[in-house]
């Protein structure tokens, strides 16, 4: 059982700053980064389920097992022992204005490293866009360096952020942990609906992922691979609205919405194909993991960076047309493992490569 409020003694002076332990694309990257260095881990909130798989032997700590509000109040006590020589790294707009605004009072005199999760000025409108700005505006000018994972994201940011100096802005991709993967990728399968010819897809059950999008190009194949099943793999709040629009196109043998899956890699790696239905993301960590199994994937361009990505077949993003001839492409390709060119660009992300060009990256921010 992890340590509820108090947090193991290391001689690391990195520690990683989290929302929650879901195991989500950003919580991934921080518990990527944090194996990597074997370093401590902090959680404002523990997940009841679904959460990142942490090892006995890593350093963790959760803040609250009720509420992020709660949780973030009880951080104050438990950054304590971390206000002075540590650099800490957190993702999450909320959270890094938190530990920034904590920074400008004094209490955290630690460097912060803050990784940005998404385009937060492109993604939401209203009073939550509203609710972002203010937050930016309050912890912000506190932080060391903000890490984009694109470059479009970068300037995006930079559009919107004018008090934070273009130097302290950064693009560092995002790491795929190949090793982990591939071991993940050997465990056994014991599911029926992987018996047939199947699309694969995976994520959280919301309309940014364009799920229904994808449902309806394989309402438009359908009848040309009659043997052919597409398996959604995830769980979220858009799961009724899914399943009313498979019931209503008749496909409900032949589109499975499998639910949360904790090791998704076998899934990934027996496809036909698998598939990137995103209609907006920051960078989708999925991307990377499908890749590393599966030499056909089709992608829509969701996120700055995809285009460069070789080895996947690339599509517009929200259009139907476009994802059924993506598809069609795919499916009638006969492809025998990855290219080499695909082999090396992921493991030119690999975790250590992406920590150790953050800390680089900030002491020659410190230099300036």
């Amino acid at each position: 059982m992890p340590n509820l409020g108090k947090m193991p003694t290391t001689d690391k002076n990195v520690l990683f700053v989290s929302m929650t332990n879901a195991a989500n694309g950003a919580e991934n990257v921080l518990f990527m980064a944090a194996s990597a260095i074997g370093a401590p881990m902090m959680f404002a909130k523990k997940v009841n389920s679904g959460g990142l798989d942490i090892p006995s032997e890593q350093s963790s700590c959760y803040a609250s097992s009720n509420s992020l509000f709660v949780g973030f109040f009880k951080l104050i006590k438990l950054l304590k022992p971390y206000r002075k020589g540590f650099i800490l790294i957190s993702t999450h707009p909320y959270l890094n204005a938190y530990l920034g605004f904590l920074r400008r009072t004094g209490y955290i005199k630690s460097q912060l490293i803050v990784r940005e999760c998404t385009s937060v000025f492109t993604r939401f409108t209203g009073l939550k866009k509203m609710s972002y700005k203010l937050a930016y505006y309050l912890g912000y000018p506190g932080v060391d360096l903000v890490v984009c994972q694109t470059s479009l994201m970068r300037y995006q940011f930079l559009q919107h952020i004018s008090f934070i100096p273009n130097q302290k802005v950064i693009v560092q991709e995002n790491p795929v942990n190949l090793k982990l993967i591939n071991t993940k990728a050997k465990l056994p399968l014991n599911d029926p609906d992987t018996t047939a010819n199947y699309i694969c897809a995976a994520g959280r059950l919301i309309p940014e992922k364009g799920f229904s999008v994808l449902i309806h190009a394989f309402s438009c194949i359908e009848k040309q691979y009659p043997t052919l099943k597409l398996l959604i793999l995830g769980e979220g709040g858009g799961r009724a609205e899914l399943i009313r629009l498979i019931e209503t196109l008749g496909l409900t043998d032949r589109v499975i919405l499998k639910g949360r899956v904790d090791n998704p890699i076998p899934y990934f790696k027996r496809a036909r194909i698998c598939v990137l239905s995103s209609i907006k993301e920051g960078f989708p960590n999925v991307l990377l993991e499908m890749m590393s199994v599966n030499p056909s994937v089709v992608a829509t361009l969701c996120a700055g960076g995809i285009e460069a990505i070789p080895g996947v077949l690339k599509v517009k993003p929200d259009s139907v047309n476009e994802l059924v001839i993506g598809i069609r492409k795919a499916l009638d390709k006969n492809i025998v493992g990855s290219s080499l060119i695909t082999k090396q660009y992921l493991h030119n992300r690999t975790p250590p490569i992406f920590i150790n060009s953050l800390l680089k990256s900030l002491s020659t921010v410190n230099n300036l």
